[in-house]
This record gives C-alpha cells, sequence and structure tokens, in this order.
C-alpha cells in the first residue's frame, strides 16, 4: 500500500523560500519516479519537478528552473522541493507523486500514486 503525505506548504512572500517535504511508504520497486505537481484552481496539475531515483537524474519544468530544488533523502524515504525566489505565479496546491519505473513524460496521467496536498501562497 503506497501512501505520500506532503507537509511544508505555507504562506511567504515574493522572494521568500519554502521546502516541501512528502513522505512515502509502501514504494518497494527499485526504480521510480518521483515527483511535484502544482494545480491552480481552473486550471490543468502541472509536473514541476521529477526526480528519477536510481539514476538520480532530475527534471524541471522551465518555470522553476533555478529556482527549485528535487532531492530524495533514501534514508528518511523522503522527497523534498526547495523552492527559492519565490514568485506569486507559484501560489498553488503541491502535490507529490510517484510511479513505478521512469516516467520521463512528466504528466498527471502518468502517476498513479498521490498525496493530499499541500498550499503555498506566496504575497
Amino acid at each position: 500500500h503506497v501512501q505520500l503525505v506532503e507537509s511544508g506548504g505555507g504562506s511567504v512572500q515574493a522572494g521568500g523560500s519554502l521546502t516541501l517535504s512528502c513522505a512515502i511508504s509502501g514504494l518497494t520497486y527499485k526504480r521510480n519516479t518521483l515527483a511535484w505537481f502544482r494545480q491552480v484552481p481552473g486550471q490543468a496539475r502541472e509536473g514541476v519537478a521529477a526526480y528519477f531515483t536510481g539514476e538520480g537524474s532530475t527534471y524541471y519544468a522551465d518555470s522553476v528552473k533555478g529556482r527549485f530544488t528535487i532531492a530524495q533523502d533514501k534514508a528518511k524515504n523522503t522527497l523534498y522541493l526547495q523552492m527559492n525566489s519565490l514568485k506569486p505565479e507559484d501560489t498553488a496546491m503541491y502535490y507529490c507523486a510517484a510511479e513505478r519505473g521512469y516516467c520521463y513524460n512528466v504528466r498527471r496521467s502518468v502517476f498513479g500514486y498521490w498525496g493530499q496536498g499541500t498550499q503555498v501562497t506566496v504575497s
């Protein structure tokens, strides 16, 4: 039973930083894709960043490149998203997602496991 639990969202001023965490359990496959998505009401859920376990490679959406960093702490079974230089347009509900295998096309439809989301508000 795969479970993802996000934490770390909140409100921050533009230019500030936040770190999101996602505690992952039950994902025993060796090669997985772990990702962060975000969604604004009325808009599609957007893939922000992804980490390909085993490879250690990453993917970032153009809108966050150079500002966000995705990382995995394997010992703690936790995925992080360090967000720096935050902008008002980063305001969204952020979701942690996981899928077995490497999902290089980081789209909502290919991920089967999701957390409940954590709100990030940048003013």
